[in-house]
């Protein structure tokens, strides 16, 4: 997969510490920061978001950063590239659903240029305080692996949008205007004593699996049956393919020590080894970073 790839070149060029994690741990300051990139046909079409939706989905897309991390988000920078054809109308629409979304999360500046699609670039802040931040590296034999929320209602509802279809509009609505976990977030970090890797599912649960895994250096055995969804995608036939690789959930797994796991929905468990195994009808199969790469989305089509 051609991004991790370019993020391996990037790190190791650098020669930095702090990238790996979607936010930065800036810890002489106390912040964590992200920056992310939305470009038009790549992450998101006219077609199917209005202008209040997209500005909606894209605050929660860089507030769930956050999240992920275990800090606060408290601050947001916001990027436009916008063609001629865009009116006043789709910039006004677009920051209400934005204000909407970040609610207590101040939007704090910015830049807008023109360009022949829409761009959107976002940096987030979250304050560190009274928190443990993760980072995808802090998976430990034996901990055990929690998730908030459910897992595939995203997937389906671009999967309805891309074939014209107008419901079930919970799976639409799931993909159009998704919420951050900031409760779950903060749940776990205030609370935590010991270090512990979290990452949302922006590209699919079976993803943040892996790259958990991976940058632990462990296995992370799941029990597909305890995976929460919502029981009408089994009306999909490749239900269970929405549920692990559908991404843009914005849901949250965490990997974490027993006595903070038994207040959440546990799915499964680290073990010595490599990947991620999943277990079905009393059958566990292994896949390695390389075969769940093969089934999620690719940024660059190849």
């Amino acid at each position: 997969m051609r991004e991790k790839e370019f993020i391996e070149i990037i790190k190791n060029t650098l020669n930095s510490n702090y990238i790996g994690d979607d936010c930065a741990y800036l810890k002489d300051l106390g912040i964590v920061i992200s920056q992310d990139n939305l470009v038009e046909d790549v992450h998101f079409s006219l077609k199917y978001s209005n202008p209040y939706q997209l500005g909606w989905k894209s605050a929660m897309v860089n507030i769930s950063d956050i999240c992920a991390s275990g800090a606060e988000p408290k601050y947001l920078t916001v990027g436009l590239s916008l063609p001629a054809s865009v009116d006043n109308d789709f910039v006004e629409n677009f920051y209400k659903g934005l204000k909407s979304a970040s609610k207590n999360i101040e939007i704090v500046g910015g830049d807008i240029t023109g360009s022949d699609k829409v761009f959107i670039s976002f940096a987030a802040i979250g304050k560190t305080e009274g928190r443990k931040i993760s980072s995808r590296k802090n998976a430990k034999s034996g901990y055990k692996i929690i998730v908030s929320g459910q897992h595939g209602s995203s997937g389906a509802g671009l999967r309805l949008l891309v074939q014209g279809k107008k419901g079930p509009e919970k799976f639409i609505k799931a993909h159009l205007m998704p919420y951050a976990q900031i409760d779950f977030s903060k749940q776990i970090a205030e609370k935590v004593k010991e270090d512990y890797a979290m990452m949302d599912t922006s590209d699919g649960l079976m993803d943040s699996l892996s790259q958990i895994a991976e940058a632990s250096g462990v296995n992370l055995e799941v029990d597909f049956d305890k995976i929460p969804y919502d029981k009408d995608l089994e009306k999909f036939s490749d239900f269970k393919d929405l549920i692990l690789y559908g991404g843009e959930d914005y849901q949250i797994v965490a990997v974490v020590p027993e006595y903070i796991a038994k207040n959440h929905t546990v799915i499964g468990q680290v073990k010595t080894g490599s990947g991620v195994s999943i277990i079905q009808n009393n059958t566990v199969q292994n896949f390695s970073k390389y075969d769940i790469e093969k089934k999620i989305f690719n940024h660059f089509g190849k």
